[in-house]
């Protein structure tokens, strides 16, 4: 089937070194043919010893980024981090509590990678 693109949500950071001081986190891994894509977003990272939060980049606290996989010395499919995949929507939030946007970002970005995956704009 055509449009017929596997989506599994998982429970650990796809991306960013520091995502274990993150409060938010969330990786969704994409499957169509041969084509694997990990959607990973982190944000609201905590301070050592504080109760503030430190900026994850550049003037942000939550950002989006999307990764070919590859399949990792265990079981899962983890990104390849040499092989970044350019997406058009937007991807940072340069604000404290901005959780339902940064889910609103992490969605559409799953979005458009799906559509891109479907219409074969993708390589593997």
């Amino acid at each position: 089937m055509k449009n017929n693109v596997k989506r599994t949500e998982r429970g650990w950071a796809g991306h960013f070194i520091c995502s274990n001081r993150c409060r938010f986190r969330r990786n969704t891994l994409l499957e169509y043919r041969d084509i694997k894509i990990v959607v990973s977003s982190v944000g609201l990272m905590v301070s050592d010893g504080s109760h503030s939060f430190d900026m994850i980049g550049s003037e942000r606290y939550y950002e989006t980024m999307a990764f070919h996989a590859d399949r990792d010395d265990t079981r899962f499919y983890d990104i390849d981090v040499t092989r970044e995949v350019i997406f058009k929507s937007p991807w940072q939030i340069g604000e404290v509590d901005a959780d339902d946007r940064a889910n609103d970002m992490h969605e559409a970005v799953v979005a458009e990678i799906r559509e891109m995956m479907i219409d074969e704009r993708i390589e593997k």
